[in-house]
């Protein structure tokens, strides 16, 4: 339980590596304008790379962090090499994806044992960045992965929301509890988990609305809907997931930053990898939030959301 064929591994390596593509040629083009005709790094480097980190949208906190540590190992060891300025920016990158406790609180693949059953995701996130693809993109890898999955259509405001989500529901073949637009989300979400406790489900996945124009009514909504999950499930949701669509960037940053204050945000799902060269925003968004990113969709078919992987990402990002 819990390993995937080496073939399985390689094919997802290899769909990761063409997602990242113009995010790497983006990147690298950069870096070696930054360069050229050096062979030390000095000031004008540090200048040029910190611009080469903000333009790739990796953020300017995140990026002054990385600068400020590469200022440190210069002082330290006194000569850096820009030969060497590789293998450093992939070691810091590195350290700013790794989460404490990620291994411990989710499940580790697809088909690894639950720390929670039912196991209980709740997707936030505005509308139009995947979610709704992110979500039935989930039921069929934990299908796939043997789980039994119930969806929830929580995201009442828009009927459109219910209509798709159904429609996914019956292509992937797993239930779907619903009431239709104007329902009560947080009766929905109960109505979802209970008739996955009857069920005896795996996993129980549950859409909400994807509005921010009002803050205080978006916390109120979430927080009543946790509320009342936890009379059925004490400890749930497990994963609050918020979907953001990497190809936005700053914008993405902007959404992360809004949610994250609205509720108690614990993941992330990065979507629409493959067609950007900002995929930087995966460093910037994780460190600045401090909520790591368990998913990342590099494609349209349903294999294409993978499991984040730092140690991957950093990889391939560098080769």
């Amino acid at each position: 339980m819990g390993l995937f064929s080496r073939k399985e591994k390689d094919a997802e390596r290899q769909t990761l590596d063409q997602g990242l593509a113009k995010t790497k040629e983006s990147f690298f083009q950069k870096l070696s304008r930054t360069i050229l005709g050096k062979s030390t790094v000095d000031d004008d480097v540090l200048d040029n790379l910190e611009e080469t980190l903000i333009t790739s949208d990796v953020g300017v906190e995140t990026t002054l962090k990385v600068i400020e540590k590469l200022q440190e190992r210069i002082r330290r060891d006194k000569y850096i090499s820009t030969s060497e300025l590789n293998s450093i920016l992939r070691a810091e990158i590195a350290q700013l994806l790794i989460h404490p406790n990620v291994q411990t609180q989710f499940p580790a693949t697809f088909d690894a044992p639950l720390p929670h059953t039912p196991y209980v995701i709740l997707v936030v996130g505005v509308n139009g960045v995947g979610k709704t693809t992110t979500i039935a993109k989930l039921a069929y890898r934990y299908k796939e992965a043997g789980r039994s999955v119930v969806l929830g259509a929580a995201d009442t405001f828009r009927a459109a929301a219910v209509e798709q989500l159904q429609l996914w529901a019956d292509r992937v073949g797993v239930p779907i509890v619903q009431q239709g637009m104007g329902a009560d989300p947080a009766s929905v979400a109960y109505d979802t988990l209970q008739s996955a406790l009857a069920k005896q489900a795996d996993v129980v996945i549950i859409d909400t609305a994807g509005r921010l124009h009002n803050k205080v009514g978006l916390m109120n909504e979430l927080t009543k809907i946790r509320r009342v999950m936890q009379k059925l499930v004490p400890d749930a949701p497990h994963e609050v997931l918020l979907v953001l669509d990497a190809s936005t960037g700053q914008n993405a940053v902007e959404q992360a930053r809004q949610f994250t204050e609205a509720t108690d945000v614990n993941a992330l799902a990065l979507t629409k990898l493959d067609g950007t060269a900002k995929g930087g925003v995966i460093i910037g968004i994780s460190d600045q939030f401090q909520v790591p990113v368990r998913y990342i969709g590099l494609g349209e078919k349903m294999t294409d959301l993978q499991l984040f992987n730092p140690a991957e990402f950093v990889d391939s990002l560098f080769e």
